[in-house]
């Protein structure tokens, strides 16, 4: 069995056609042909069915397909890994960033990092939580932001960052809106937007709703936040929100009112592989991140 073969055959694979696949890797269709009969010799089972000029993976070419992609992620990055040994100041960091998390300081911290180590580059992903641990455990990224910060998990180690408060955010002309804080049980008769569902923070909310004695009526479920207090600024309802996120592009019309009870907070952090060690550049970035935060947090910012 041999790289090229495995090359050849995730090409076909994801483009099911060997005519493309030739295009794309600029190798004679024949040639492709070939290696891929090689490869089903040696597996002694067939990975494609042909249909016409198009192909199918069969059953056994789809358990192979997802091995091999894997495969070839961990030889790539074992090549990257070396060169970074090599020379640390170069590499590309893949890194992850949960939904619903405002990190305000982010844009600041990559250029920060990027002017100290111009050699090394980001690829970024977005998603929840559990999706992004789904990541690292499949290799695809090394490190995440994330919040909640999980504890106690089986394929991630964290590292807490900071907490942040829930706020509360209205409309100013609200007839709330001017006290210094509000109870959330006060606030039961109202319209809430909220993240959407299966986000940890409408899980919060709903958490905080029910110690509150009380069953939110969510009017909108959504994912952005400036969409978020944009239906706030309209007065479409009111909404809870970290006060960090809420801070940032703010509508002059809308107010942030601490929430009295219950107290809510949340935590943010960076997830990382229990089960292998960061790359050079990666080792270099978290350690960058720690110190970023921890003075952040020494000068009270």
């Amino acid at each position: 069995m041999e790289l090229r073969q495995i090359q050849y055959f995730i090409e076909a694979a994801t483009r099911e056609h060997i005519t493309q696949a030739s295009a794309a890797l600029h190798v004679a269709q024949s040639a492709i042909s070939r290696q891929i009969s090689l490869l089903e010799d040696e597996l002694g089972v067939a990975l494609f069915t042909r249909k016409g000029r198009n192909i199918q993976l069969t059953q056994a070419g789809k358990i192979f397909l997802d091995h091999a992609e894997r495969g070839l992620l961990e030889f790539n990055k074992a090549e990257q890994k070396i060169k970074e040994y090599l020379n640390p100041e170069t590499g590309l960091i893949r890194l992850g960033i949960s939904t619903s998390l405002s990190v305000h300081t982010l844009p600041i911290v990559l250029q920060d990092f990027h002017n100290i180590h111009p050699g090394i580059d980001f690829q970024l992903h977005q998603g929840t939580v559990p999706y992004l641990i789904k990541l690292i455990e499949k290799g695809n990224i090394d490190l995440a932001f994330a919040s909640p910060v999980p504890k106690h998990h089986e394929l991630v180690r964290s590292s807490i960052l900071y907490t942040e408060d829930m706020v509360l955010l209205m409309s100013k002309q609200h007839e709330k809106a001017k006290r210094g804080s509000l109870p959330l049980s006060q606030l039961k008769k109202e319209r809430f937007i909220t993240f959407r569902s299966k986000l940890s923070l409408q899980e919060l909310f709903r958490d905080a709703c029910r110690q509150a004695g009380f069953v939110p009526n969510i009017v909108f479920e959504g994912e952005d936040m400036d969409t978020i207090k944009s239906l706030v600024a309209s007065n479409f309802g009111i909404a809870l929100m970290p006060e960090n996120a809420a801070a940032y592009n703010l509508p002059e019309s809308v107010a942030a009112v601490p929430l009295s009870a219950p107290k809510l907070s949340r935590s943010v952090g960076i997830i990382r592989p229990r089960d292998r060690d960061l790359a050079p550049s990666e080792q270099l970035f978290f350690l960058f991140i720690d110190e970023f935060y921890e003075r952040l947090h020494r000068f009270g910012q």
